[in-house]
C-alpha cells in the first residue's frame, strides 16, 4: 500500500510539471453574434469597458441604440435611446470606470444645441440629459459646431466652438468642464487671423486643463506650413499664450501635437521639406515647457539613406522614401523622450492622381464648416461609412497601406533608435481594412493589423520593446475566416484586452481579443 502510494504521489508530481511546462494559450477571442440591425452601413463607436461591460454605441437610419455586451461579448441588452433626436449631429463619449458621458449636437429650428447625457455600464441614463449651450444658425446644418477634448485622466474635459463670421478675427467659446460635466470656466477669447494663417492643428489638453493648438501661416493653396504660433489657453487666464515656434528654413507638413502629461510638458512633431514641392527631408521635433513657457528641446533630424531605403516601398524612388508617410502616433515616454510612429499611405486612381496636401487638409485636418463655424475632424475611433457600394464601383481608386516607421527620440529630441514594422496592405475604393491600431502591454507596444495570406486577411500582431526590439507574434489562433477585421477602429478595453470591429457576411459585429 506504502508502496502504490508513492507511485501515486510521483505520477501526480510528474502531471503537475508537465502541465507547468506546457505553454498556455496565447490570446482567446470572442465574437458578438450577428444582429439583423447591423448593417454595414451603421454608423458605430466602442465606448469601452464601463462597470464591467463593454457598450458599443450603434446609429442607422436615426435609430440610436446602446448594445451591452458581457465579457464573452454575448450581448446582455440593447438599450433604444429614445431621449435622442432622430437627426443627430455628431455624437462624443467621454468614458470612466463606471459611466459616461455622451455630448451630442442636434438642431432645431435654427437652433443647434450641445447636449450631455450621463449613462452607466448597462447602457442606462443616470440623469436626465441636459443642453451644454446653444448656437443659432441662419439655415439647418448637417455638421457639428461643437468639439469636445478630454484629458488624459478625463478629469478635464473642453467643449468648444469657434465662429469665424469676421475672417481676421476668430471668436472661441471655451467651456472647461469637470468629470461631472460641471461648468468649471467659460471663457470667450478673440484670435486675430491673417489671410494666410486660416489653418490650425489638432485642439488638445492635459491633465492640467491647459488647453492647446498650433496657429499655422502657410504659402500657396494650404500645402506648405511656413509659420508656426503655439497658442495655449491656462485654467482661470483669460488670454492666450503664444509661443513663436523657429522655423528658419524650414517648411512644414501637418503638425501633431501630444500632452506629455508625466514631464509637465507639450510635444510638437512634424515632416518637414526645404523646397516647395520636394521630398521630404527629415522630421521636425519641438518640445514645449508649459511651466518655464519655454523650448525644453527643438531639433531637425534629416531622414538619412540607410533610414529611406529602410522605410520606402519597393516601388518607390529612395530620395521620396518619406513622400507619403504620414505620423499617426506620438507616445511620450516616463524619462521624457518620446516615440513617433508615421504609415506609409497612399492611392493610385485611373481619374487622378494622389494629392498628399487634399488628404492632410480635406480628411485629416480642420474643415471650415457651415454658418461661420471651424470645426475638428471626428474621432479616427467613430466609424462613419461614406458609400456602401463604393467598394465594388466602376471607377477604381486603390487605397495602400504599408511600412510603419517607428523613430524614438530622447529627452533633448536627439534620435536613439528606429525600426521599420513591415507590412503591405491594398484594397479597392475603400481604407476600412486597411492600417493599423496600436495596443500597450506592459512590456511593448503591439500594433494590430491586417495581412494577406493564401487570399485572405489574416490579423497579425508585432510587438516593439522600449529599445526598439522587434517581434514578431505567431499567427492568432481561434481566428474564424469568415470575419474581416477592422483594426484601426478599434479600442483597448483593459490591460491585455482589445475590441475590434469586423464584417461578417455584410453585417458588422465585433471581436475582443485577449492576450
Amino acid at each position: 500500500m506504502k508502496k502504490f502510494m508513492n507511485l501515486t504521489q510521483r505520477l501526480l508530481v510528474v502531471l503537475i510539471l508537465l502541465f507547468l511546462a506546457t505553454p498556455s494559450t496565447a490570446q482567446r477571442i470572442f465574437y458578438t453574434e450577428m444582429e439583423k440591425d447591423d448593417y454595414r452601413q451603421m454608423n458605430f463607436e466602442i465606448i469601452g469597458k464601463v462597470g464591467g461591460n463593454i457598450n458599443v454605441y450603434k446609429s442607422f437610419r436615426n435609430k440610436n441604440d446602446i448594445s451591452v455586451y458581457d465579457n464573452e461579448m454575448k450581448l446582455k441588452t440593447k438599450i433604444k435611446l429614445e431621449f435622442m433626436p432622430d437627426k443627430v449631429l455628431n455624437v462624443d463619449f467621454v468614458i470612466y470606470p463606471d459611466y459616461y458621458w455622451m455630448v451630442y449636437q442636434h438642431q432645431r429650428k435654427n437652433v443647434v444645441y450641445c447636449t450631455a447625457a450621463k449613462l452607466n455600464g448597462e447602457g442606462k441614463l443616470m440623469q436626465e440629459p441636459y443642453d451644454l449651450d446653444t448656437s443659432w444658425v441662419p439655415g439647418y446644418s448637417d455638421n457639428r459646431i461643437y468639439s469636445v477634448v478630454a484629458s488624459d485622466d478625463e478629469k478635464q474635459i473642453m467643449v468648444f466652438k469657434i465662429n469665424k463670421k469676421n475672417e481676421k478675427k476668430f471668436t472661441f467659446t471655451l467651456m472647461r468642464m469637470n468629470s461631472d460635466m460641471k461648468m468649471v470656466e467659460k471663457d470667450i477669447l478673440s484670435l486675430d487671423v491673417q489671410d494666410v494663417e486660416g489653418v490650425f492643428t489638432e485642439f488638445v489638453m492635459d491633465n492640467d486643463g491647459v488647453f492647446v493648438f498650433g496657429r499655422c501661416g502657410r504659402t500657396g493653396n494650404r500645402e506648405y506650413i511656413n509659420k508656426l504660433d503655439v497658442m495655449a489657453k491656462r485654467p482661470n487666464e483669460d488670454q492666450f499664450v503664444t509661443l513663436n515656434v523657429p522655423l528658419t528654413d524650414k517648411t512644414l507638413d501637418e503638425v501633431k501635437i501630444k500632452p506629455d502629461n508625466i514631464n509637465k510638458k507639450f510635444i510638437l512633431n512634424s515632416f518637414y521639406y526645404k523646397q516647395k514641392r520636394g521630398n521630404i527631408d527629415g522630421i521636425y521635433n519641438l518640445v514645449w515647457d508649459k511651466q518655464q513657457n519655454r523650448i525644453s528641446a527643438n531639433s531637425s533630424f534629416p531622414f538619412n539613406d540607410t533610414l529611406r531605403l529602410d522605410a520606402k516601398s519597393e516601388s518607390i524612388p529612395i530620395k521620396q522614401a518619406f513622400n507619403d508617410y504620414f505620423i499617426k502616433h506620438v507616445i511620450p515616454k516616463r524619462d521624457g523622450g518620446f516615440a513617433v510612429l508615421a504609415e506609409l499611405y497612399y492611392t493610385t486612381s485611373r481619374n487622378s492622381g494622389w494629392n498628399r496636401w487634399d488628404y492632410l487638409y480635406g480628411y485629416n485636418y480642420y474643415n471650415p464648416m457651415d454658418y461661420q463655424y471651424y470645426s475638428p475632424y471626428s474621432s479616427l475611433n467613430n466609424w462613419r461609412w461614406t458609400d456602401p457600394w463604393n467598394r465594388y464601383g466602376v471607377n477604381s481608386t486603390r487605397h495602400y497601406a504599408e511600412n510603419i516607421v517607428v523613430l524614438s527620440f530622447d529627452q533633448n529630441a536627439n534620435l536613439q533608435w528606429s525600426n521599420v514594422v513591415r507590412k503591405s496592405q491594398f484594397d479597392d475604393n475603400t481604407d476600412m481594412f486597411l492600417s493599423y491600431q496600436i495596443f500597450y502591454t506592459t512590456t511593448e507596444v503591439k500594433f494590430l493589423f491586417n495581412s494577406l495570406e493564401r487570399r485572405e486577411l489574416m490579423l497579425s500582431s508585432v510587438g516593439i520593446t522600449p529599445d526598439g526590439q522587434m517581434k514578431r507574434d505567431p499567427t492568432m489562433k481561434s481566428l474564424d475566416r469568415n470575419y474581416e477585421f477592422m483594426p484601426r477602429y478599434g479600442k483597448q478595453v483593459g490591460a491585455r484586452s482589445i475590441v475590434l470591429p469586423c464584417m461578417y457576411k455584410n453585417y458588422i459585429c465585433f471581436a475582443k481579443l485577449d492576450f
